[in-house]
This record gives structure tokens, C-alpha cells and sequence, in this order.
């Protein structure tokens, strides 16, 4: 007899059992026609889960609910089930990484990516906070992954399937390339788990998401319909003085096409962004006299501006990896902005507290209102236009690109670039 699963079909949380019941051999379907917001509302859920918290697992014994939950009773109806070790270490650790997955994984993703599609208030602060805590696992999670292609042992384990999914919700939805970059074997580890078979049946062809998705007002409850309102009694025809035919537009009006950035509006600019990245990233020796000459010599003051930012609160800057957190969450926020423009941050000094200042080029002759109007960050800067006939600001610029050592006197804490 199967066992049945009540969560909708796209649940990451419900993909933990799925995948766990494909290694195990354990037969559990999806009910069908799960709707959320309806299904987990009727009085016969209730009773299996009275938070209407999905998933549910329904067995001959009775309801379990808690994903993590329903993942161990699957993988325990195997007897000596490989999923968890061979030995109590193996056990333990298995369990430890589960922990780890929920409290540092899924936790932090879902305060970042929740709040940005309307599931609860945005709050930038906790946003950057949630940001800082799960780079922190990502790099200890990366560190275990150097020499290791498993979580636990040399084959896959339940830790590996919980740690898996809890990523998916990450990869598919909020962590862009550029953030999860910094972490090569989390990526390794991921792609590898996503692609075995058991799991590929179960999640199908996974995308990683190419950007950070735009912050939504909070979701509202769905309101009742209006009850139809009786008819009023007709009255007697009279002739009607005959009306010009409306055109068919204002009778239905048609589905509106989703507006285009105004940048994309702007007059073509010789300017190819996308070449003086490649020639940025590209360039490993000579720099000034290859990148920064061939940054000049594509430059376009027509089609572009560049602008110096400096940080209004350095004095706040007193502990260094709190400082370059802040910053990388900055350009983590900035990725909406990735096709219209190119900047570096830099984290000046030696000893607290220490400077932050930054270059950006902007599509434009302004900042461009979907960033300041998005990301929250740029408030807490400074922002002055470069004039590029004033020779000690151009050379400021070049400087700024190459990462020039000691900057204005001092030394470079760090350098991040923006691309």
C-alpha cells in the first residue's frame, strides 16, 4: 500500500521523502489535487496537522508531519538502510548535518528569499543579517566539501538528500551565479547531487536563478467574492439614440506588454559593457597599460557616467569582516543593476575603523531610479558625479579599477568588484 504524501507538486520540503522512498524503495504518491491555501485548510488535514503546515505523510499507523520527520520514517522502512551509515559515527553525523542543513542552510535562505516574494516584511537589516549567516555555513559547508564528495562516507546519504533540497530552494530562486561562485565546491557538491538520477526523477531539470528577485509588498489574503448582485428590473425599451462603436480596445482591453527598462530606451552607446568586463576579467598582467588603457579608450561619457560613493557611517566600521560583509551584501543587492553597470568597493586601512569607498558606472547620465529605488544601500553612501576633464579624478578612477596600492595614503583591507 502506498504511502501518501499531501503537499503540493513543486514543495521542496516534501521532495526530502521523495527522494529518500526512490533510494529505499518505498512507494509514497502525491495526493492529488493539493492546492495550497485550501487543501491544508479543510477539517480533514486539520486533523492530521492542526498548523495546516504542509507536508503530511499519511501511514496505516497515522499522520507525521515535519519534512525531516517524514524523511527519517521513509529511509527507516528499509532495514539497514544505507542512507543512514554503516556504523553509530556514520549515524551521528548523518544527524548532524541534517541540523546543520536546517538550522543554517533553510534557515537563512528562507529569511532572504521569503521576505522578497511578499511571505512575510521585508526588513533590510534582517535581510543582510541572513545574508551574513549563511555565507558563514556556505564557507564551512565548502570547506568540508574540498576533500569530501559526500557528506557522510563515499555514497549518498539522508544528510545529503535534506542538505540537497534545502539548496534547491537557494539555487533555483535567490543564489545568482556571482554569489554562489565564491563557494566551488558547495556548487560541485550541488550539481553533482541534482544530477543523480533519483534525485534528477524527483526535482527534473534544475536552473539556477539568474537574479535576485525584486522585493514584493506582503501577500494579502485572498478576499471573499462578491455575492451577484440580483438584476434590476428592466424597463421598457426606449429608443436609444444610436452611439459611435467604441473601438475594440476599449470594449476588452488586451493584456498590457511588461514595460522596458528606460535604459534599454536610451540611444545605442559605442560602449559594449559586456567587453570591457570580459577585458577586465581577462587581463592578468599590465594592467594599467592593457584594462585601464582599454577601459578609456571604450568609455563613453555620452552613453554612460561614472561616480565616486563614499560610506557615510565609516566610523561604524570598527570590526573588519562585519565591514566586508556590509559590503558584499551591498553588491550582492546591486544585482538587479548587472546589465547597466560595473563598480568596485573598496575597504580601505589597516586598523579600525576602516573607509569604505566605492566607483561604479552607470548606464546614463544619472543613477538609475529602479536602483535607488530598490536597493536600500545607496542612502547609506555619498554619491558625487566624476569629471572626467579633471585630471586627478580620471587618474582616481583608473586607481580605483586597478586596486592601486596604497590608495590615498593607505592600504587595502580589501577590493571587490562588481560585474
Amino acid at each position: 500500500m502506498a504511502l501518501i504524501m499531501h503537499a503540493g507538486k513543486t514543495n521542496k520540503n516534501a521532495f526530502k521523502a521523495l527522494i529518500a522512498a526512490e533510494y529505499s524503495g518505498v512507494d509514497v504518491k502525491l495526493v492529488e489535487n493539493f492546492e495550497m491555501g485550501v487543501s491544508n485548510k479543510a477539517p480533514e488535514f486539520l486533523k492530521m496537522n492542526p498548523l495546516g503546515k504542509v507536508p503530511v505523510l499519511e501511514t496505516p499507523e497515522g499522520p507525521i508531519f515535519e519534512s525531516n520527520a517524514i524523511a527519517r520514517y521513509v529511509t527507516r522502512l528499509k532495514a539497514d538502510n544505507p542512507l543512514y551509515g554503516c556504523t553509530l559515527i556514520d549515524y551521528a553525523h548523518i544527524e548532524q548535518w541534517i541540523d546543520f542543513a536546517s538550522m543554517e542552510i533553510d534557515s537563512n535562505i528562507s529569511k532572504w528569499v521569503y521576505p522578497r516574494m511578499g511571505f512575510g516584511v521585508f526588513l533590510p537589516p534582517a535581510e543582510e543579517a541572513a545574508i551574513a549567516a549563511l555565507k558563514r555555513a556556505l564557507n564551512a559547508l565548502n570547506s568540508h566539501l574540498v576533500c569530501n564528495t559526500y557528506l557522510v562516507g563515499h555514497s549518498v546519504t539522508l544528510a545529503d538528500i535534506v542538505l540537497t533540497c534545502n539548496l534547491y530552494l537557494g539555487f533555483s530562486q535567490i543564489m545568482t551565479k556571482s554569489f554562489t561562485s565564491e563557494f566551488p565546491h558547495v556548487e560541485r557538491y550541488f550539481w553533482t547531487m541534482v544530477n543523480q538520477p533519483n534525485f534528477k526523477k524527483i526535482l527534473g531539470e534544475v536552473q539556477q536563478t539568474e537574479s535576485v528577485p525584486l522585493v514584493q509588498s506582503a501577500k494579502k489574503p485572498a478576499q471573499p467574492k462578491e455575492s451577484a448582485k440580483p438584476k434590476p428590473k428592466e424597463e421598457p425599451k426606449k429608443e436609444a439614440k444610436k452611439e459611435t462603436p467604441k473601438p475594440a480596445e476599449e470594449e476588452e482591453e488586451a493584456p498590457k506588454p511588461k514595460p522596458k527598462n528606460p535604459l534599454d530606451l536610451l540611444p545605442p552607446s559605442k560602449m559594449v559593457l559586456d567587453d570591457w568586463k570580459r577585458l577586465y576579467s581577462n587581463t592578468k598582467t599590465n594592467f594599467r597599460e592593457v584594462a585601464i588603457k582599454g577601459f578609456w579608450d571604450m568609455y563613453d561619457p555620452e552613453g554612460y557616467s561614472l561616480w565616486f560613493c563614499d560610506y557615510k557611517y565609516n566610523d561604524e566600521n570598527t570590526v573588519s569582516f562585519v565591514t566586508l560583509n556590509k559590503v558584499s551584501g551591498f553588491l550582492q543587492r546591486m544585482d538587479l543593476a548587472r546589465k547597466y553597470a560595473f563598480g568596485k568597493m573598496l575597504v580601505i586601512g589597516s586598523e579600525p575603523p576602516f573607509k569604505v569607498k566605492g566607483l561604479w558606472l552607470f548606464r546614463g547620465q544619472e543613477i538609475p531610479q529602479f536602483v535607488l529605488d530598490e536597493c536600500y544601500d545607496m542612502e547609506l553612501y555619498d554619491w558625487k558625479k566624476v569629471d572626467i576633464a579633471d585630471e586627478a579624478q580620471k587618474e582616481r578612477v583608473s586607481q580605483m579599477i586597478e586596486d592601486h596600492e596604497p590608495f590615498e595614503g593607505e592600504s587595502l583591507l580589501d577590493a571587490k568588484c562588481f560585474k
